[in-house]
């Protein structure tokens, strides 16, 4: 699959993993890509929250690895009741 440059949104936990609240990044094409790429490089931490939160890709909340990446990328914890 091809790479495609997407806008990451970080919150919460993500956010403090990442150390930054967004940035641009260059990478294959789906869910799946961006998750082995953070957690690659952001380590433990940031892999806790991929394996608890989710990700919201283009307002579509996903765990798909095979899903395609869009513009923007969030990365979301786990929240308190949900």
């Amino acid at each position: 699959m091809a790479e495609a440059t997407v806008r990451v949104r970080y919150f919460a936990a993500a956010a403090e993993a990442a150390g930054r609240e967004e940035e641009q990044v260059t990478v294959e094409a789906t869910a799946g890509a961006l998750r082995g790429w953070l957690a690659e490089r952001y380590g433990p931490a940031m892999q806790r929250v991929l394996d608890a939160g989710s990700l919201l890709v283009d307002g579509t909340v996903t765990r798909d690895p095979a899903r395609p990446l869009r513009e923007r990328v969030d990365v979301l914890p786990p929240f308190a009741g949900g």
